[in-house]
């Protein structure tokens, strides 16, 4: 491996296919997976008010990697980027779960009369009374949230997502074999085109799968918000699994300190970005004191809920924030891993704290709400690692690839 270190840049695109042995990490995920499918189905059975919770939760964090795998590709195509070539087929391989969680979330279709009180259709017909005793809905609002136009819109949006995804994938992996400009160009279309649907189709499914939890209360920032989330998380997933290709596999010798020393940087904006909108639209709600958007924060901020709530902004923020504020600290792997997997475990509790007071007078972390979300984790390696696997690490026509490979600042 020393001897590695020491060839250049060039030398090790060669070697750039070769993949640690990951054999009984295989097996671990098939456990993991095993114990939550099992989970789930006896949850549904017999405690499907907090199985399903769980199972939104568990679809919304892969779908956000998964997005935000896709987003950083096309953000790197239309902004031309040089340094980020050499991390694109991680974030291609965080693409690969996309048409698994897509299926998923569509099965949410049999559990929405736990998760949606508006999805019981004799209440929305006779424009009866909303769960939590809240005013009945319009009838505009009725047939916005009505089953058909809301499963609809999601099989649209997901389908659409996968297919651009699916697109980009497969011609990056025909610019590998072939050095024509035109691979590129169209990356770059297909990039604009995902950036703009995205834009968007999720400013809609964020507002259609989680804030209609509550279809009384509203936000105008809630589709930011989320974004915030989501790209915050899917940049702790990135930087994860390319330190981890650097310090043992393929990526050894290829990414140097300025490539992490960037990733830092991308870490360190979006959680400020994040809490910077957390603030914002907690202190908007705060101080306009309207009965309708009011309650959202008091379920959160009261009883049990509250040292959770504070625990977000820690995790997601003032943690991240500290260790990353030094230059050192940003091109240190091992800092980096442990700031990334700490920017996941805060994705889950911001999410958790966005879909189970809803449908929970009190916080209960169980096999649940842990082996559940522990086994997507599991799905969302064996896909990423299956699609390492099934291509060049670093992409070998990319007309920035040298730009990439001696980046240095």
């Amino acid at each position: 491996m020393t001897e590695r270190h020491n060839e250049s840049p060039h030398d090790r695109l060669s070697l750039a296919q070769e993949q640690p042995n990951a054999t009984v990490w295989r097996v671990v995920a098939w456990i993991v997976i095993g114990l939550g499918l099992l989970t789930a189905i006896a949850g549904i059975i017999f405690v499907p008010g907090r199985t399903w919770p769980a199972l939104l939760l568990s679809n919304i964090y892969l779908l956000s990697v998964t997005l935000a795998g896709t987003l950083f590709i096309s953000i790197h195509f239309v902004a031309n980027a040089g340094w980020s070539v050499v991390l694109r087929r991680v974030a291609e391989a965080m693409m690969a779960s996309l048409p698994v969680v897509a299926i998923l979330m569509l099965l949410l279709f049999f559990g929405r009369h736990e998760l949606y009180p508006w999805s019981h259709e004799a209440e929305l017909a006779s424009g009866g009374v909303a769960h939590g005793g809240a005013a009945h809905m319009s009838p505009s609002k009725a047939f916005y949230l009505s089953t058909p136009f809301f499963f609809g819109r999601m099989a649209l949006m997901l389908g659409v997502w996968v297919a651009l995804a699916w697109a980009m994938r497969q011609v990056s992996l025909q610019q590998d074999d072939d050095p024509a400009p035109i691979h590129h160009q169209r990356l770059v279309r297909y990039s604009a085109a995902f950036i703009v649907v995205f834009a968007i189709s999720f400013s809609l499914a964020s507002i259609d799968w989680l804030m209609s939890l509550a279809p009384h209360w509203y936000s105008t920032m809630f589709a930011v918000y989320v974004f915030a989330g989501l790209f915050l998380s899917g940049l702790a997933a990135l930087t994860l699994i390319v330190v981890l290709l650097r310090q043992a596999g393929p990526l050894a010798g290829i990414v140097n300190e300025t490539h992490l020393h960037d990733l830092g940087k991308l870490l360190f904006a979006f959680s400020t970005f994040w809490a910077y909108i957390w603030l914002s639209q907690y202190l908007l709600i705060w101080y306009s004191n309207l009965p309708e958007e009011v309650p959202h924060y008091l379920r959160r901020t009261g009883g049990a809920w509250l040292p959770l709530f504070l625990l977000n902004v820690v995790v997601n923020w003032v943690v991240p924030f500290v260790l990353l504020l030094r230059r050192q600290a940003k091109r240190s792997p091992r800092l980096l891993a442990g700031v990334s997997v700490l920017l996941l475990v805060g994705h889950w509790l911001d999410l958790y704290l966005l879909i189970s007071p809803e449908s929970a007078a009190a916080p209960s972390v169980g096999p649940l709400e842990v082996l559940i979300p522990a086994s997507y984790v599991g799905v969302f390696f064996l896909l990423t690692w299956r699609a390492l696997g099934r291509a060049p690490v670093v992409p070998l026509h990319d007309p920035y690839l040298d730009e990439s490979l001696t980046h240095h600042s």
